[in-house]
């Protein structure tokens, strides 16, 4: 598709058709002649028959052509005879002796022959093409593959401005520099200011990047050119870079105006990975982006903006100074910023007396913006389902279980075994979190199955936001996770496939304090994670392209400290629920009788719960004193 703005509503009359239908009529006219080419009249002979005549004296005359011999009879009153003519050497012979006299015809129409094996072949080929490519994207032609696909939206703005973002205030601040430029470019230029040719936006996914850049261009209100990374790839060589010179031109004749590419990984990966890295159409594409970004003048107002949640895999050429220059991270909010994106998407939704957005944004740790977003749709959603007035606080609770846990499976029904393992599993990992001295309080206990294979699940809910973790706190992380197992071994005296995933999750945390947070004393203070290859010396955001950097006998260490680790915490989380085996066994009652606990019903059952005295072995007391510290 061109990248033009909306058109206006053309008026009704004086409407010419496309250029493309007067082809189609040509070849349709073509065709049709050609069909309708007149035949050769008279009655069609047999050859011998001809030249039998011709010998009998029936012939006043034989006209000749390379494919066709036609006789006019002696008496000039009936039909004329043709055949097909066949090679033969004695038909003039004949013709001298009976003195016939013979004609050539002159040779059948070459137009006709050129149009009716070439022209037309090709005319119906190119009909297939445009078709296709019609189906493909709609409204273009042959000539306009190499067009820009971005969408154009004019001087009126995209009705975005940062009022309508939330959360992201440092993101904000970085980027009011750039709507002030393209607002007066002036107050910069005076002081000798150049601002940045290019603005990348990085974070997760969700946490409103491409929402940030429409925001840009609605404050500036100025012409706003969006488009993805996967735009300019094309299954035809070369027509990605054509795509982007088309996309700078005409940027640059509406400039200032703001470039937007949504997805830069898509065609910003680092180069020289592949084998025919000269012939990539993507590296052709990318090369001519960088080619563009240096070329344009900034003080044209033109301003390239990215984004992307894959930044360690873009081409190190893409992010120097010169192109994109400026680099802002858009993270997931802390509580105060999901508490202002709640109320921001929550201004439409008619709410109950009883809904406290705080408290839903303590319960969203770690939720991005659209998935926040998505937490008040789906509260909506619940209370007009229940034919509610109003969103109430149980359809915020139950809308963050959606999205944490999954959908309630009612029709699941477990038998009378799987309930009371269920409910001593997650009873064990409620009592762990709720005796532990650096774990997050227990919000809610469930032994009603969600998901796809989650039979049970226990929320905890932070009390603040964290950004670092020291190693008692981490290991009793890992001791909640496998709490789980070791009530089912210590009530049941074998475990079951329902701690799959808890046993997944405290290995890799155990594997990270290990390779990455340099915890283990075996190991020491250094950090494996992402070097078990050398990589590149030209592409340093690259792995496993090279030499390995560290020995067999160091990768044996790293699972020999893991295995260990993990075989102590769960010692020690037996230990713990052995010594509160009372509780453990009430909270579990309580739990298969209810089915949900909710934060004071569960600590109400844990009522005498603790942690056991130290140990009296001095390899304990030292692992314990190690978890104290």
């Amino acid at each position: 598709m061109a990248l033009d703005p909306i058109p206006p509503r053309l008026p009704t009359g004086n409407k010419s058709p496309p250029r493309s239908w007067l082809l189609y009529l040509g070849l349709g006219l073509l065709a049709v002649l050609l069909l309708a080419r007149p035949a050769p009249t008279g009655t069609r002979l047999p050859y011998s028959q001809v030249k039998e005549r011709i010998a009998a004296g029936e012939v006043s005359e034989v006209q000749l052509s390379h494919d066709r011999i036609i006789a006019i009879p002696r008496t000039g009153t009936g039909p004329r005879w043709w055949a097909h003519r066949v090679e033969d050497a004695q038909l003039v012979p004949l013709l001298d002796q009976k003195h016939v006299p013979y004609t050539a015809l002159p040779e059948s129409d070459w137009l006709g022959n050129v149009v009716a094996l070439w022209l037309l072949p090709l005319g119906l080929l190119a009909l297939f093409w445009m078709f296709v490519l019609r189906r493909m994207n709609p409204g273009a032609g042959i000539m306009s593959i190499g067009r820009s696909r971005a969408r154009l939206v004019p001087e009126e703005g995209t009705g975005t401005t940062f009022r309508d973002v939330a959360g992201v205030d440092e993101a904000v601040e970085e980027l009011r520099e750039i709507v002030d430029f393209l607002a007066s470019p002036e107050r910069f230029r005076r002081i000798g200011g150049r601002i940045p040719k290019g603005v990348l936006l990085l974070g997760p996914p969700g946490t409103g990047k491409t929402l940030l850049a429409r925001a840009v261009a609605g404050e500036a209100r100025v012409p706003f050119f969006s488009l993805t990374g996967s735009d300019f790839v094309e299954m035809f060589v070369g027509v990605g870079a054509a795509r982007v010179r088309d996309l700078f031109a005409q940027a640059t004749a509406k400039a200032p105006c703001i470039i937007f590419i949504d997805e830069l990984d898509a065609i910003g990966k680092a180069r020289g990975v592949t084998t025919f890295a000269g012939h990539d159409e993507r590296e052709q594409t990318l090369n001519q982006l960088l080619s563009e970004m240096d070329g344009f003048d900034p003080r044209r107002g033109l301003i390239v903006m990215g984004a992307t949640n894959r930044a360690e895999i873009l081409d190190s050429a893409l992010m120097r100074p010169g192109r994109f220059d400026r680099q802002v991270v858009v993270d997931r909010p802390d509580i105060r910023g999901r508490e202002a994106i709640l109320v921001l998407h929550a201004r439409h939704v008619q709410l109950g007396g009883d809904v406290d957005l705080k408290r839903v944004a303590a319960l969203t740790s770690g939720f991005a913006g659209a998935e926040l977003a998505n937490v008040v749709n789906e509260a909506a959603l619940l209370a007009a389902r229940h034919h509610k007035e109003q969103a109430e606080m149980a359809d915020f609770n139950e809308a963050v279980e959606r999205v944490v846990a999954g959908l309630e499976k009612k029709n699941r029904r477990m038998n009378e075994r799987e309930k009371e393992i269920v409910a001593h599993h997650e009873a064990g990992h409620a009592l762990l979190a709720e005796v532990l001295p650096t774990t997050d309080r227990v919000h809610k206990v469930s032994m009603i199955p969600r998901g796809i294979g989650a039979l049970g699940y226990t929320m905890q809910v932070p009390l603040e936001d964290r950004y670092l973790l020291t190693r008692p706190e981490l290991l009793d992380k890992i001791t909640v996770l496998l709490g789980g197992r070791a009530a089912e071994q210590l009530m049941f005296g074998d475990v079951s496939t329902g701690a799959q995933d808890d046993l997944q999750r405290a290995t890799d945390l155990a594997r990270r304090m290990v390779v990455q947070y340099g915890m283990s004393e075996t190991i020491g203070p250094q950090s494996l994670r992402g070097e078990e290859l050398r990589p590149s010396p030209w592409l340093p955001q690259l792995n496993g392209h090279g030499e390995s950097l560290y020995s067999d006998r160091t990768r044996e260490l790293v699972d020999k400290e893991v295995t260990a680790l993990l075989d102590r915490t769960a010692r020690r989380a037996t230990r713990l629920l052995e010594f509160n085996r009372q509780p453990l066994m009430a909270l579990a009652t309580r739990l298969r009788d209810r089915e949900v606990l909710d934060g004071p019903e569960l600590r109400e059952a844990l009522t005498g719960a603790s942690a056991p005295p130290p140990l009296e072995s001095p390899d304990e007391q030292a692992w314990e004193a190690e978890l104290a510290h």
